[in-house]
């Protein structure tokens, strides 16, 4: 095994609307990057091009369906397909060649938003994932969480030209989304890093260089 090998690592970042995500997704990629590391950022769902037309299914929706979402069920299901081929396709491939892997959402969306927000069982989704990606899980999540102020402040920077139809729903949905990732943060703490994500990106940058310190070192 070569020691690029060895060093491939495979990050989630992991969040509620508005959390910063992709920012810190970018800025994690140039500083492993400056240390010599083969990075690749991709994000879910999407990252292929199956999995990239699936995107646009569960975020716009199609001709004709009178803007109604997919039920629950139906959501985690393509969520799962988007997934089983981002992991085939792209993700399994790059951590093979020894790079690291960022994603910006993974298997702990679905439980979040499909599990917490649309009442699935966790038992449910992690079988789809099982079926679909093998099981295959980050080397670390790191859950950016943000206050609702904050989040709020944000959004209306970046949806002006307004938003996808999971990020659209009410307040009352979104709330047990974040409830649900606080949960899964509390239950498997050796998975997850929690980080302050209220500061500016930096600050928050600084916050998650230091949580992946040991997979570093």
């Amino acid at each position: 095994m070569t020691q690029a090998t060895i060093q491939g690592r495979f990050i989630a970042l992991e969040g509620g609307e508005g959390a910063g995500k992709s920012t810190q997704a970018r800025l994690l990629a140039d500083a492993l990057r400056a240390r010599g590391l083969g990075v690749v950022v991709t994000r879910e769902p999407g990252g292929t091009p199956g999995a990239e037309a699936i995107r646009s299914l569960l975020l716009q929706g199609v001709d004709g369906d009178d803007g109604e979402s997919w039920n629950p069920r139906a959501e985690a299901l393509l969520f799962a397909a988007a997934r089983s081929d981002h992991v085939h396709r792209l993700i399994r491939p790059a951590l093979a060649r020894g790079e690291w892997v960022i994603c910006d959402r993974y298997l702990d969306s679905s439980r979040a938003y499909q599990g917490g927000g649309g009442g699935l069982s966790d038992v449910d989704i992690g079988l789809l994932h099982r079926i679909g990606s093998e099981g295959l899980l980050p080397d670390l999540t790191l859950l950016v969480e943000v206050v609702p102020e904050v989040a709020i402040e944000r959004l209306a920077l970046r949806d002006v030209d307004g938003t996808d139809r999971i990020g659209g729903r009410d307040g009352a949905y979104h709330a047990r989304v974040a409830s649900a990732f606080r949960a899964f943060a509390q239950a498997e703490p050796a998975r997850f890093a929690r980080i302050d994500g209220n500061g500016d990106p930096q600050e928050t940058h600084a916050l998650v260089l230091a949580a992946l310190g040991p997979l570093l070192a």
